[in-house]
């Protein structure tokens, strides 16, 4: 780490790596005071230090330094409990997010503040400060091939987000009597959204997506990918006819599925126990996913040489404790969907694995399916189902309810198409 001193050894500046921003630090009233100058050039960053140092002293000097725990310190107490408090209730990726939104984000902008300094204002200086362009050095104006960077601002979602996780370091700070209470931190100028359907598989789209993985798995490009071609085919029927989420039949083994005769239809179905971001849930299947199902118990997989009794043996037939999708086959997956234009919905979102859950959620809608029910298996809240499902599938609209008429005078007799329309 480089060292330099600077006002009489009162002021130290230090960067911890190489090209990297200047730091500084100070010794004022029994407490170590630190700022990031957010500088590289050493004369630059000496600026900034000495300023800030002066302004320290003068706030000491009539009493307005504000001593108490900054957000950095904070910080570190949050990921500490939160880990803590949520193990085996939040996956390890969702807690990595919130360490990693405060290391890459929030500690760079707020990590020297006093807590108790962070306000409203502050969180609002913070979305101005993500959604502008940083300045560059001459050093990162190119890139590896010559050409300029392209800087793109944070999404919506992101920034969101960030204040989230923001939010939840502020309520630790309260609870430890740090703070008074956490400031108003939503966005002043957030309008209403727009409600947009998430990409999903029409009908006909659907068909012509299962018809294709069908074909790449009976003559796939290469020979030697026909099991993974075969898996995909599968993989897609199963998720268009049980809802689940990607991540959740990542994790799915051959014993948690079982294949049961439906009470109410007398029809073979599978009951499945799901594990994935909600906890453990339960799932019953559309009798469509039980063949698929069937094939990916009795299809051999292919296993490691050295795990292998004799040479002959490169196969075996599943154990109960194996994934149903132990591979993944993103890059297949994608490529078939471009090969027959599926890939990007009318609106030009592109679709993934998870537009199969968000298909099975729209066509169990379309057939008149009870929304609560609909939402009980899928593991999500009617809200959700609501938002994001229900407000563009025409076929939710009851027109029984919509179309009513009041009936006016000089109308007995007439019927019900005999009114004449506006303009007619």
């Amino acid at each position: 780490m480089e060292i330099h001193r600077i006002l009489g050894d009162k002021v130290r500046l230090y960067r911890r790596a190489e090209g990297g921003p200047w730091h500084c630090s100070t010794f004022l009233q029994s407490k170590e005071w630190r700022k990031s100058t957010k500088e590289r050039s050493l004369s630059r960053a000496k600026d900034v230090a000495e300023d800030w140092y002066f302004q320290l002293t003068a706030k000491a000097r009539y009493g307005e330094l504000k001593t108490g725990k900054t957000f950095a310190e904070v910080a570190k107490v949050f990921e500490k409990e939160y880990e803590a408090i949520t193990v085996g209730r939040r996956s390890p990726k969702w807690v990595q997010g919130h360490k990693d939104r405060i290391r890459l984000h929030l500690l760079p902008f707020f990590g020297d503040r006093i807590v108790a300094d962070i306000s409203s204002g502050a969180a609002q200086e913070y979305r101005v400060h993500r959604m502008t362009e940083p300045e560059r050095d001459e050093d990162d104006q190119e890139g590896d091939g010559g050409e300029a960077k392209s800087w793109k601002p944070p999404a919506r979602n992101t920034i969101h987000n960030e204040i989230v996780t923001l939010s939840m370091v502020l309520k630790t700070a309260q609870r430890h009597g740090w703070i008074e209470q956490v400031p108003d931190l939503s966005d002043p100028y957030r309008r209403q959204s727009k409600v947009e359907h998430r990409p999903w598989f029409t009908p006909n789209e659907y068909k012509l997506l299962y018809e294709a993985t069908r074909r790449n798995a009976a003559n796939p490009k290469n020979p030697r990918f026909k099991w993974h071609a075969e898996q995909l085919h599968d993989f897609v029927l199963f998720m268009a006819n049980t809802g689940l989420r990607p991540d959740e039949v990542k994790q799915l083994e051959f014993r948690d599925v079982e294949i049961v005769e439906d009470d109410w239809s007398s029809e073979r179905i599978l009951e499945i126990e799901v594990r994935g971001k909600r906890g453990t849930g339960y799932c019953k299947s559309m009798p469509g996913a039980v063949r698929p199902f069937e094939r990916l118990r009795d299809r051999r997989r292919p296993i490691a040489p050295e795990q292998a009794d004799s040479e002959e043996e490169v196969t075996e037939l599943p154990k109960p404790t194996d994934r149903l999708f132990p591979n993944e086959f993103k890059k297949m997956f994608n490529g078939i969907l471009a090969d027959n234009n599926l890939k990007f919905d009318r609106a030009g979102k592109a679709r993934t694995a998870y537009s199969l859950r968000h298909s099975y959620i729209c066509f169990r809608l379309l057939e008149g399916a009870d929304i609560y029910q609909v939402a009980k298996n899928c593991r999500t809240s009617v809200e959700m189902i609501e938002k994001h499902y229900a407000a563009h599938l025409k076929d939710m609209i009851d027109t029984s309810l919509v179309n009513v008429r009041r009936q006016r005078k000089g109308d007995a007799g007439m019927g019900s198409g005999s009114e004449p329309r506006p303009g007619a």
